[in-house]
């Protein structure tokens, strides 16, 4: 177990800064929403006016768009995004590291099996990804919540989150 404290420790300011971000990027668009719903007519008029082709490749459907569900599953693609990014660093970083590092025969020389040092980095990664939904979907939940205009299902909401 002190290999997956050790990971947890040696990344924490990366996942502190990447669950800043991913909190600080929904809470500013979160707060765009209300201008979209204010004078809906306009804004479709505008969105409207885009090709048909780019409005399905950025998922925009005029009709679910102005509801609260609608503008987060759109905000959510990009979210999706920055998480796999996270995830990719992290999942590349973890193991090269060691290797460029020149600390990979260090490690395992000591008396631990290499399937149990790549165990334990795999989960302290998987735990910081969780740790980072976790923060983003309270963050989420929360703007989502002092924003919408009218009440909303809380099981939709964390069930598109999820």
């Amino acid at each position: 177990m002190n290999i997956f404290w050790h990971e947890l420790r040696s990344n924490r300011t990366s996942l502190l800064i990447w669950s800043a971000s991913l909190a600080l990027l929904v809470i500013l668009f979160l707060n765009l929403y209300p201008s979209f719903t204010k004078d809906i007519d306009a804004s479709q008029k505008i969105l409207a006016n885009l090709p048909l082709a780019l409005r399905e490749a950025l998922g925009i459907s005029l009709g679910n768009f102005f509801t609260i569900f609608g503008f987060y599953s759109y905000l959510f693609t990009f979210v999706t995004l920055a998480g796999g990014i996270q995830a990719m660093n992290l999942g590349a970083g973890i193991i090269s590291k060691e290797n460029s590092g020149k600390t990979a025969d260090f490690l395992l020389a000591k008396p631990v099996g290499r399937s149990m040092v790549v165990t334990q980095k795999l989960l302290a990664a998987l735990t910081m990804l969780v740790v980072t939904n976790i923060i983003f979907a309270i963050t989420a939940f929360a703007t989502a919540t002092s924003v919408s205009t009218k009440g909303f299902d809380t099981m939709t909401f964390l069930l598109i989150t999820a």
